[in-house]
Order: structure tokens, then C-alpha cells, then sequence
């Protein structure tokens, strides 16, 4: 029994440490490659204008949550079943900013629910998790233009995303 046990650790142990190390080799590949794309085309690029959360990006991150944001999907017209979303977003935010963050998560969830109930159900279901965070951002930018404020992070992507 005790050596079932140990295995089982051991077992569990492993995959969760090659996960995490995927993750990170994933994570930080894009970054990489890009760096090296963009360093010839460096003298090019115009420099775009830095917005206050873009001076801290050199800094630590603080990852914040938004659990459970929960939609009901527009159906077709001949559809009779209802359709949900349940999706939890991570929020990555400048440690000098976690507290401005913590305190717009509301209007994160209600930007989220706003966007993604407005989805029909078919393009949902074609959409990759990528499309969505695109999505997302794109409207968090939007709401934070039209209410002249800067945002307190620098990105939101998706943590689970569930489609019924």
C-alpha cells in the first residue's frame, strides 16, 4: 500500500513538474523569438507613446482572477436549446498597480459579460482561445478609451473557458 502511494506521488509529482516547465519553455518562446525578429527592425519603428502601465512592464507581475464569468449564448432562431459560456479570466497587472486593478475587476466582469454575451453560439465554437483574449483586450481597450482612463493592467487572458 505504501509503495502504491509513493508511486501515485512520484507519478503526480512528475507530470505536474513537466507541465509547469511546458508552460514556462511555451510562455517564454514567443517572447524570444520576437526579440530576435524585431531587434534588425528596431531603427525602423517609429517609438509609440509609453501609457503609464507601460513603464512598469519591466517590473513583477501580479496575476489576478475573475472567476466564473457565466453568459448565455444568442441562439439561432430555430434553435431551442439554450447555449452557456463559463469562462474565468486571469488579469496581468504591474505590482505598483495590483490595487487599481483589484479595484476595476467588476468592471472587467461586466465588460466580459457584455462581450461575450453578444457572441452567436456557431462563432463561439470556432473560436480559438487566442481569438477570444484578443477579443477581450480589444474591449477592455475600448471601454477604457471611451472612459479616458488608463488601464491598471496589461493584459487579460483566458484561465478556463467552457462552452455548453
Amino acid at each position: 500500500m505504501n509503495k502504491k502511494l509513493i508511486l501515485i506521488i512520484l507519478a503526480v509529482a512528475l507530470i505536474c513538474g513537466g507541465g509547469a516547465g511546458a508552460a514556462v519553455w511555451f510562455l517564454a518562446s514567443p517572447k524570444a523569438d520576437a526579440a530576435e525578429a524585431d531587434h534588425g527592425d528596431e531603427e525602423k519603428k517609429p517609438k509609440k507613446k509609453k501609457k503609464k502601465h507601460d513603464e512598469e512592464e519591466a517590473g513583477p507581475v501580479k496575476y489576478l482572477t475573475v472567476d466564473k464569468v457565466i453568459v448565455m449564448m444568442r441562439r439561432s432562431p430555430n434553435e431551442a436549446v439554450p447555449h452557456y459560456l463559463s469562462a474565468d479570466l486571469v488579469v496581468a497587472a504591474p505590482v505598483k498597480l495590483e490595487k487599481e486593478a483589484k479595484e476595476h475587476l467588476p468592471l472587467l466582469r461586466s465588460v466580459a459579460v457584455r462581450t461575450l454575451s453578444a457572441l452567436p453560439m456557431e462563432k463561439a465554437q470556432a473560436m480559438t482561445i487566442d481569438e477570444f483574449a484578443e477579443m477581450l483586450n480589444k474591449a477592455f481597450e475600448e471601454q477604457y478609451e471611451n472612459d479616458e482612463r488608463e488601464q491598471p493592467f496589461k493584459e487579460v487572458m483566458i484561465g478556463k473557458l467552457i462552452l455548453e
